[in-house]
């Protein structure tokens, strides 16, 4: 039998997975008065790292920075599996006590702020029930993700064919690919994941191949951090993560920096990488050398180059080209050539979606979210007491969640001290219009112009930098931007808490 939910808590954090679970540990830490829940529509948590069961699902961020900075991590992995980080989630929700907020099999599935309270009425699916329940401040971790729909574009002829068809967002738990062809479609991190590890293991492929459109930056990593394991070995585990976790930070960010500054010689550097470990350098202008320049896209990391590898031992392949149509026995390519296939994984891409889904709304009205600002990447202008958690796409999603947590938690403390019932940002005049996401990645400019919007300067830039990031964002003058409803103004039967 599910918990009980209380009609009301001070915070409601949405969505279970990794973000949700940081929040839930920032809030019980640094906000101890507030009482909070944390709703999770599946059941059971991890969000992404829970859903994805497909071959070889791992990270692409180094743990020491994807890992929570209050809770080391310890596995062997720089680029960890799916199964070890949903552990490590786990582990992290016992040892703290915050699995005893979550709530699962609970989607939210409307919210409503109402002014005049200065609360939100949430609409729940719960067992196959609607109720209510209410908030002061609602947080949404669900990422942006729509993890009900992935993006599926039609395939000319794919009724005709013969073999089996599946997307790794929902892999078959019974699917046995052990001496097939398999066709992988796609290039991005779930592809380049995909392909190495179906040709390795007892239950190999006969063959597979990466079939992509246009080539995508790779490049190769080592599977371990030697210096961290060093410093894992050599002291207390808490200074050990501490200083990986800055190392990889100062590297990703200098790397980071080099492909935006100077975009030919990080082409050439990845273009030599790459020669050097498949010994074929038309290979790599056909395959590997895309027309973007590094990091204009999301760059795809492959631990001790086992893509690469895969490839050189003749167990893998990489075709680019574009799909004509499919037919019976597989894919026929606008070259003519045909693929033949027994399995084809479509890999091609994700869906965006704000907030899990969420359509906020004030007094009745829904907000319409693209014609809105965002605040330290944190809160929407026009949604009082509403705060949504973004990660960086150049860098691990967990250092700017974090960051928003704190924020977040900063904010509601300062709204404590000014006896301040709700709170929402106040756009600067003039600011020029941005999108959210500046990536040129087919998964957000098909969806990006839904989102709100950030601006050309701070705070309402949302800016892809942590380093400056965490010199900043926790000393931002909250009086200089947001626009406070003191608690005196709100209706007094709607004014007071209720304890879970």
């Amino acid at each position: 039998m599910s918990t009980p939910l209380p009609q009301h808590v001070d915070v409601v954090v949405v969505g279970a997975g990794l973000s949700g679970i940081g929040a839930g540990y920032r809030l019980q830490t640094e906000c101890p008065e507030r009482s909070y829940l944390i709703l999770e529509a599946r059941e059971s948590m991890g969000g992404t790292w829970d859903l994805f069961r497909y071959p070889g699902v791992r990270s692409d961020s180094d743990m020491f920075t994807l890992g929570y900075q209050f809770k080391p991590w310890r596995g062997d992995r720089t680029l960890a599996d799916g199964a070890s980080i949903l552990s490590y989630i786990e582990e992290t929700a016992a040892e703290f006590g915050i699995d005893e907020h979550v709530r699962y099999s609970t989607k939210v599935v409307g919210a409503d702020f109402d002014t005049a309270a200065a609360r939100w009425t949430l609409t729940l699916e719960r067992s196959g029930e609607t109720t209510t329940m209410t908030c002061d401040f609602l947080y949404s971790c669900a990422g942006y993700y729509d993890y009900d729909q992935p993006y599926a574009p039609h395939f000319e002829g794919v009724e005709d064919f013969e073999g089996r068809l599946v997307h790794p967002q929902f892999w078959p738990e019974d699917l046995d690919y052990s001496s097939q062809r398999v066709v992988v479609i796609g290039s991005g991190a779930t592809a380049v994941t995909l392909v190495p590890s179906m040709t390795a293991g007892d239950d190999r492929a006969a063959h597979v191949t990466m079939l992509q459109r246009s080539p995508t930056w790779i490049a190769a990593v080592p599977s371990r951090d030697k210096q961290a394991d060093w410093l894992r070995a050599h002291l207390p585990a808490g200074l050990a993560h501490t200083l990986a976790r800055a190392k990889s930070i100062a590297f990703g960010t200098a790397f980071y920096q080099y492909c935006q500054r100077r975009p030919q010689q990080a082409r050439a550097l990845l273009t030599k990488m790459t020669t050097k470990i498949l010994g074929d350098e038309q290979m790599v202008a056909d395959h590997f050398t895309p027309s973007y320049d590094p990091w204009d896209q999301r760059l795809c990391a492959v631990p001790s180059a086992d893509l690469f590898k895969a490839i050189k031992a003749c167990d893998a392949e990489v075709v680019t080209d574009t799909i004509d149509r499919f037919v019976p026995e597989g894919i026929r390519l606008s070259s003519g050539r045909v693929l033949e296939a027994d399995l084809v994984v479509t890999a091609t891409g994700l869906q965006l979606k704000a907030f899990g889904g969420i359509a906020p709304s004030v007094d009745g009205t829904e907000v319409e979210l693209s014609e809105q600002f965002v605040w330290q990447g944190a809160m929407i202008s026009g949604v009082p007491n509403f705060a949504l958690c973004i990660g960086y796409t150049n860098a691990s999603w967990t250092l700017r969640a974090d960051l928003t947590h704190r924020l977040v938690c900063k904010v509601l403390n300062w709204m404590d001290r000014r006896d301040a019932a709700a709170v929402v940002p106040r756009p600067d005049e003039g600011l020029e219009e941005r999108p959210l996401l500046d990536l040129a990645a087919g998964y957000v400019q098909r969806s990006i112009a839904s989102f709100p919007r950030q601006g050309d300067r701070a705070p309402w830039r949302v800016r892809q930098n942590y380093v400056l990031d965490s010199l900043t964002t926790l000393r931002t003058d909250l009086a200089r931007t947001l626009e406070v409803t003191p608690r005196s103004a709100v209706r007094r039967d709607a004014g007071e808490r209720v304890a879970s």
